[in-house]
């Protein structure tokens, strides 16, 4: 019997693939924000499934897969309509983190992340607004990626705030994550070529992961930019990416959750709640705040420079922590993903060898999509 926690619905597989392709004979768990043909999509939320209808198709990324030979192999659980960094869900429990069992397997994706860490699943898709790939990545010591904003397309995908939304995937070892981003990526063309960069930004050069990178790609490294925003002087730029999500969210979903008192978890709905009163004057000047910093920091980057940072604040927090450990936990792990959701960028996870871990984000300028992927494939051994 499946796990109610990691799997809404599971199959041996759920669907099976449409042709064979490069995927031919994985797995995928589909998170459950994404239609799939049949059935319909329940965003961690027993309220929502109850008021969704049957999909008639698959959305496109799971079409996608399921043409390059991938099969589902079932739906997967997320934090309820994706809004947590916690992978906590009061409705359908807690996923097992199998790198750390004391610890969550962090969210808005943890079904997937959970699928792949045990061996349900080759591939997780799912979403990443504010980290919702990246986190659960880092803290169950998987591969993640979190493409340049708008590079798969999100049709068929429910969305929580539109400007950050993409589409992302987890894998447990390199050579399946390049799989699953050349089939959802499309082949690499144009200025959106692999293009190795040239520098490497770390705040700390003398992690392990910025070595190797730079011996493998002949990377020179380099100290963090004064124009680039670290995990310590972030601040401002944090409070206008949760202003603009919150909006967002709150823009997309406010109408269902007022109509639908109780529904939601207090702590997701204040989350939602907390954009409802966002004017349009706010609004702008947080976009402004966005995108100072965004024209800074890719002026600093220009096409040949890469960052290296945590993917997380450090390993996910307790299982049983209290509500105060994990707002502390999740303020600071914005921290240090804000920089690839505010700004669109492509942000690649590797994971740590230590446990707990915590996984290392490689976030590159828009467009290197692919060069991180190639990148970290010939940097990591094969899993």
């Amino acid at each position: 019997m499946s796990d109610p926690s990691i799997w809404r619905v599971h199959g041996t597989p759920l669907l099976p693939r449409v042709s064979p392709g490069p995927l031919d004979g994985l797995g995928v768990a589909v998170k459950d924000v994404f239609a799939v043909g049949g059935f319909a999509v329940g965003a961690g939320n027993p309220r929502w499934l109850a008021q969704a209808p049957a999909q008639s198709e698959d959305a496109w990324a799971v079409a996608a897969l399921r043409r390059a030979g991938a099969a589902v192999n079932g739906i997967a659980q997320t934090d309820e309509l994706a809004f947590s960094l916690s992978g906590v869900n009061t409705h359908y429990g807690t996923p097992p983190n199998p790198a750390a069992t004391a610890l969550v397997t962090a969210g808005s994706s943890s079904g997937p992340a959970a699928a792949v860490a045990s061996g349900q699943a080759d591939i997780g898709l799912g979403t990443d607004t504010a980290g919702s790939i990246r986190v659960p990545a880092s803290v169950c010591g998987l591969f993640g990626m979190r493409p340049t904003h708008g590079a798969v397309p999100a049709d068929g995908a429910l969305h929580l705030a539109p400007s950050f939304d993409t589409v992302g995937w987890l894998a447990a070892g390199p050579s399946v994550l390049q799989a699953a981003g050349s089939v959802l990526l499309g082949s690499p063309e144009g200025p959106r070529q692999p293009r190795p960069p040239r520098r490497l930004m770390s705040i700390d050069r003398t992690n392990d992961l910025v070595h190797r990178l730079s011996g493998t790609l002949g990377a020179e490294m380099c100290p963090w930019h004064p124009s680039i925003p670290g995990p310590d002087d972030i601040t401002e730029l944090l409070t206008a990416f949760r202003t603009i999500q919150t909006a967002e969210a709150w823009q997309l979903h406010g109408r269902w959750i007022t109509a639908n008192p109780g529904a939601l978890h207090p702590d997701v709905e204040a989350r939602f709640r907390a954009g409802a009163d966002v004017d349009a004057s706010v609004r702008r000047r947080a976009a402004e705040v966005i995108a100072a910093y965004r024209a800074r920091t890719l002026n600093a980057l220009g096409d040949d420079t890469w960052l290296v940072l945590p993917a997380a604040a450090g390993p996910g927090h307790a299982r049983d922590a209290s509500r105060a450990e994990m707002d502390a936990w999740r303020q600071a792990t914005l921290r240090h993903t804000v920089i690839a959701s505010a700004f669109g960028l492509p942000s690649c996870v590797v994971p740590g060898d230590k446990r707990p871990p915590v996984g290392m984000a490689v976030v590159g300028p828009p467009g290197a999509d692919h060069a991180l992927l190639e990148a970290v494939t010939a940097v990591c051994p094969p899993r």
